[in-house]
């Protein structure tokens, strides 16, 4: 006698038998022309609109301003960050959620963002860390330059490599219970700030 689960698992396989798997083809991400004086402040409008802090800055002003805006307590950065953050742990992978839960705060870069969402995106490579990073530590510090900002989401997927994982971000993290009363921090980071960097890296 089988059961259920072991029936229609027989049933996927026999209807699969025999069919072609297709390669998926991927596109190689490409570059865009730099955002527009525009394109960037609507960006930090939409990423304040979600309740994020959002301060503009110049690259020279760009530690100052992180070590300002760093809570009490520990901070992980991504083994590839290229702004200095004193006393920070600097994450080799080892870190473990628990380890995690009782650091303050991550700072990261960032791949992309999105002007007509507010979204940023984390495409995970050195200067951003792994997942677990950004989605533990109470505070994410976000670093996005004025050249990484795009107009709208088709533009970020054209720049973003399919193979790599990704993590979209719009504002701190934040639910809501039947009656809707907003919580935030359930799933992630309960403060975001945005350091939206004038020119180029």
């Amino acid at each position: 006698m089988t059961d259920a689960r072991t029936e229609i698992l027989a049933r996927v396989r026999e209807a699969l038998a025999g069919s072609a798997v297709e390669p998926v083809e991927t596109r190689a991400p490409r570059d865009l022309a730099p955002a527009t004086p525009e394109v960037v402040d609507l960006f930090a409008e939409r990423v304040a609109d979600y309740r994020a802090v959002v301060e503009r800055c110049g690259a020279e002003e760009l530690e100052d301003r992180i070590a300002a805006a760093l809570p009490a307590g520990r901070v992980v950065v991504p083994p590839g960050l290229s702004v200095r953050v004193p006393d920070a742990i600097v994450d080799d992978g080892t870190l473990t959620a628990a380890e995690l839960d009782r650091i303050a705060a991550v700072v990261t870069e960032a791949r992309v963002g999105i002007a007509e969402t507010g979204t940023i995106v984390l495409d995970h490579a050195p200067d951003q860390g792994r997942r677990a990073i950004s989605l533990v530590p109470d505070t994410h510090i976000c670093v996005v330059r004025e050249d990484q900002v795009v107009p709208d989401v088709p533009d970020a997927i054209a720049l973003l490599d399919p193979a790599r994982p990704q993590t979209w971000i719009s504002g701190p993290s934040a639910t809501s219970d039947i009656e809707l009363d907003r919580v935030e921090g359930v799933h992630g980071p309960r403060t975001l700030h945005v350091l939206l960097v004038a020119g180029e890296r």
